[in-house]
């Protein structure tokens, strides 16, 4: 088309956007995706209306999120950033914020997600924006739990659901409960691990008719690897085929990949090697397609545990040192942690004396970082399966250290206020 007939285009006004954007959505909840992607795209290139512009981005970023798209969501939410700033709008705004936060976040960036979270949080807007904090608070608990901050991700957690509570928003309450599963799952109280994704499929259950059926995948997916984690293989391989149903009607590659990295685990936990190692393998073309590192991680770990089984440690310490490239380069201290643990055994096992000690002080070094140890009896927290309790202030500690002492306030707390006193 030359530039003389470009100018003939109609450009397309408030109302005929509007027809648009909801044609694109009736589309896109009836799996018609590229169809929704088309007409959306259309939008995009012939609006004149910056209201209309701005909401269809937002479609085309849930669209490519669910798709696993991260790169593309993180082009469209820049997009939204410099139309709520043409706009000048302070709640467009937030909202843009808060979807780079969250491509930041798929995209495991979780210092940029931080920073972005903290962005929405300071912007001066009206009560629409303050109603999105409770989604930036859940945005910004995901990406302190991508970097092992376990006291951080819990407050930012408790934020969210008072928002949640404050504001009757039974979606991200539902959403948060899936996010408490997964911490709970890193610290090994995996009866709150369960409790938790238990809570959100009751939300859907009650309250999700009209929702999409990502929040039931979501809880089921969760509850799943609480399952496997409590030994309980059948459940967890129900619960996983249940989720796995749901993402692949729906085409969500992101929760495709984490159900066949679990699936995996559960054939591992089987000692089911040969079922476990190409669900593995399909795990990791989805998670390196779509730019989720830590699941690819997570995948080597998973890998590195076959070949344990397998006593074959060359390959095994060849999975690790891919993990912990991984891990390091997002900043996951548990999954280092993970790393030196397994690695330890490993040269422990081949009486390799000089690496053993190198793999030692590197582990220790996590816990110390991570401060994963019991406030009161001093013991580590996460090294087995035992009930945890979480004070006010997000501080951890073992349920029956709480119990058996008792406490007026944090002692952890407490020792940090304290000012140091001169003799």
């Amino acid at each position: 088309m030359n530039i003389f007939m470009r100018h003939l285009v109609p450009e397309m006004g408030q109302d005929q956007t509007k027809q648009q954007i909801e044609k694109g959505l009736k589309l896109y909840q009836s799996n018609e995706t590229e169809k929704a992607l088309q007409v959306w795209t259309k939008v995009l290139e012939k609006t004149s209306d910056p209201g209309g512009k701005f909401r269809v981005l937002g479609c085309l970023i849930t669209a490519h999120s669910e798709m696993g798209k991260y790169k593309e969501m993180l082009k469209y939410a820049l997009a939204q950033i410099d139309t709520a700033r043409e706009m000048e709008d302070p709640d467009y705004l937030t909202e843009g914020y808060l979807n780079l936060a969250r491509s930041n976040e798929k995209l495991c960036e979780f210092h940029k997600t931080i920073s972005d979270c903290k962005t929405c949080l300071n912007m001066q807007g009206t009560t629409v924006s303050l109603q999105l904090n409770g989604q930036v608070c859940l945005s910004m608990g995901n990406a302190f739990l991508g970097l092992s901050v376990f006291q951080k991700a819990l407050e930012s957690y408790e934020k969210a659901l008072r928002y949640a509570h404050n504001n009757d928003d039974k979606m991200l309450e539902c959403r948060v409960c899936c996010s408490l599963g997964n911490i709970y799952i890193q610290l090994k109280d995996y009866e709150k691990a369960l409790f938790f994704p238990c809570k959100a499929a009751e939300l859907v259950n009650d309250y999700g008719k009209s929702w999409s059926l990502k929040y039931r995948a979501m809880s089921q997916y969760h509850m799943s690897v609480a399952y496997r984690k409590l030994e309980r293989l059948p459940d967890a391989m129900e619960c996983c085929e249940e989720s796995m149903k749901i993402a692949l009607q729906h085409g969500d590659r992101p929760l495709q990949a984490l159900c066949l990295l679990n699936f995996a685990d559960i054939h591992r936990c089987r000692n089911d090697i040969e079922k476990a190692f190409p669900r593995y393998e399909s795990a990791m073309c989805i998670m390196t397609e779509i730019g989720n590192r830590l699941g690819q991680a997570q995948i080597f770990l998973g890998v590195a545990k076959c070949w344990l089984l397998h006593k074959d440690y060359p390959k095994a310490l060849e999975s690790l040192q891919r993990a912990e490239e991984l891990a390091e380069g997002i900043g996951n201290k548990l999954c280092m942690l993970k790393v030196h643990c397994l690695s330890e055994g490993i040269f422990r096992s081949l009486g390799q004396q000089e690496e053993l000690r190198e793999q030692v002080v590197k582990f220790l070094q996590c816990v110390e970082e991570l401060e994963l140890y019991c406030g009161m009896c001093g013991e580590s927290i996460g090294e087995k399966d035992q009930q945890l309790q979480a004070l006010p202030c997000s501080h951890i500690f073992h349920l029956k250290c709480l119990q058996t002492n008792g406490t007026k306030g944090c002692p952890k707390c407490c020792r940090s206020s304290m000012k140091p006193g001169f003799v």
